[in-house]
Order: structure tokens, then sequence, then C-alpha cells
């Protein structure tokens, strides 16, 4: 008798993960789920460490590839998938033991095509910890709305038919930055429903820990979101899961640039420019600056500055992305 198909599939797809894949296993294998009714599937993206001897010592289907970046490990894993559903984490993730109940959920409704769950951390460094509450606070305004426009790889479910008519994430994308935003406003410009399951938790283990990785990531951030904007170009003015205080803490600190150069020449307006900015960068991070006094006083205390390396941060990566930011050649998603 042919064994019938696994209702879900859960791909993860690992690059030198070594460091964190166990315990990412460990909890996929361990789900509460109301019957054996899921497969697990491991795309070693040209992995050099040992990754692929952790993997082989589990019950999963294990396959690897020449690296290509996380778009197309994940379109692999897609293609060899069983289940009618499609989640994703990474290998840096421990999702609860309810995981993908409750990623399940939501597909009860017909109309539901894609469905975002959340983020949780317990690193005690004060940069991850900040970088805790930016997720909690996005969140928040996820949680207010019927339908979204944001699903986030780390912890996201497909229906398998939509995924695989749309082409999957754009293999282009070379890391993983931006490619699930491109697919996610591939689906709103079609019309498809995308919910936030914020009880459908994933652990992270990989927070940025220091202010030059938190740096860095934010740069690549802005970077790669210009070159989503150019391809869906409304989705600047606004969407979802962007805050427009945000926009408008980026703009005021590119405007601290021009002050500091108007200050030798013409101080007055340098004076003039500045405060504005700051004025303005403060005024719009007093709700984020509440939220982290009432979490943590010494994460407030250091908030304005990480606020600060934030914006700068998103805005010179959006101000490369703007001026050089594009794709490679070669087989791109449909778009």
């Amino acid at each position: 008798m042919a064994e019938a198909a696994p209702r879900v599939s859960v791909v993860v797809p690992a690059y030198q993960a070594e460091a964190t894949l166990g315990r990412c296993l460990d909890a996929l294998l361990a789900q509460h789920t109301a019957g054996d009714d899921y497969e697990v599937i491991l795309v070693d993206d040209g992995s050099r460490d040992r990754t692929a001897e952790i993997a082989r010592r589990y019950p999963l289907r294990y396959v690897h590839q020449a690296n290509a970046g996380p778009a197309a490990a994940r379109n692999h894993g897609a293609r060899l998938a069983r289940g009618e559903l499609l989640l994703f984490t990474d290998s840096d993730c421990v999702p609860a033991p309810d995981w993908i109940e409750r990623m399940r959920a939501p597909f009860a409704d017909p109309e539901v095509m894609a469905v975002k769950g959340a983020y949780r951390s317990d690193q005690p460094q004060l940069v991850a910890r900040f970088v805790q509450l930016e997720f909690e606070q996005r969140f928040a305004r996820l949680r207010r709305r019927a339908r979204i426009d944001m699903v986030d790889t780390y912890s996201a479910g497909y229906r398998r038919a939509v995924f695989v008519a749309l082409g999957g994430f754009d293999p282009r994308f070379p890391k993983a930055d931006n490619e699930d935003t491109e697919l996610s406003y591939r689906m709103a410009a079609r019309g498809m429903r995308m919910v936030f399951a914020p009880d459908a938790v994933v652990s992270h283990l990989g927070h940025p820990d220091s202010v030059w990785r938190y740096a860095r990531l934010k740069f690549s951030r802005g970077y790669w979101r210009m070159v989503v904007y150019k391809r869906h170009p409304g989705k600047m003015v606004a969407d979802s899961y962007t805050p427009q205080t945000l926009k408008l803490q980026i703009l005021a600190t590119l405007a601290l640039a021009p002050a500091l150069a108007l200050a030798s020449w013409w101080p007055t307006a340098a004076l003039a420019l500045g405060g504005a900015a700051l004025a303005a960068f403060l005024l719009s991070a007093t709700p984020f600056l509440a939220a982290a006094w009432r979490r943590d006083r010494r994460l407030a205390l250091a908030a304005p500055a990480l606020l600060l390396v934030r914006a700068a941060a998103l805005g010179g990566g959006a101000v490369a992305g703007s001026l050089l930011g594009r794709l490679g050649a070669g087989a791109g998603a449909d778009r």
C-alpha cells in the first residue's frame, strides 16, 4: 500500500550550522501534533562543517546541494515536499513543541494562503534584548491586523500549491535577506491573504549580540529592502510590518549629515536643521522608549543610542541599495 502523503512538510535550510542544528532538529522531531503527519526536510547548502554528520543522526530527509543561498535551498526542499502545507524555519531556531499545530491552525480558513509565526529569544546580551523588543513591538502591530503582507522565513507557512505556482523564493537573493519580503509582496499584489499567528513561536539562538553585528545586519536589511522596493515601489509608502516612525527616524538621521556639513560655515542653519532632525527623531522614538522603560530600565537607557545606530545603518544601506542594489543574472522567480 502506498504511503499517505504527510499533511505538513517542514523545510530547514542549513549552512555551517553545526553549532545550533541539533537543538533545532530535536525540537522539530518532538512536536506535539494530532498525529505523525509531518516530515522534516533538511537542505544542506554546501556546508563544510559537521552539518551533514549531525543531520544524518535524525530520522529526516537530508539533501545536499552546492552552495546557492537559502532561497535556492528552500526552493529545493519545497520541490521534494509531499505535504499540502510547507513550513519553513531556520537552523538557528528552536520551535516550541506546539509550533506545527499553531502554524497549521490558520489554514483551516481556505482563504489563508500564508502564515507568519513569532520570534522569542532568551539571549542575555543588551543588544540581543533590544532586538527582541524590536520584534515584539512589530508583533503588537501585526496582532491588530486581519491580514498582513510580510511573512518571515524563520517561522513561515504556505500552501504548497500556491508557493509552487508563484515560483517560490527568488534564488538570485544571495543570502537570507529580504527574499521572504519579496515573495510576500508578490502574494499581496495578487490579493492573497496572509495572517499572523503570534502563538506559533520559535526561539532564535542568533539575535545580534554586539553593536557592530547589529549595525552590519541593519545595513544589509536596508540595502536589500531597496532592491525589493525597486520591484514593488508601492510598498515603499507603507506595509503592515514597518512602522512609519522608523522611516521618520531614518530620514531624521540622514538629515544630520548635511547639518554637520553646514556647521563650519553656516552654523545657524546647521543648528536649526540638526535640532529639528533630533527633535523629530526623539519624538518618533517615544513609544519605543516607553516600552523599553517598562521592560528593562538598563535597556531603556541604551535604547536611544541603539535606535540611532539602527536608523543610520538602515539609512546608509537604503542609500547604497538605491544606487547600487540589483539582483544578479539568472533565472528568477515568477513576478
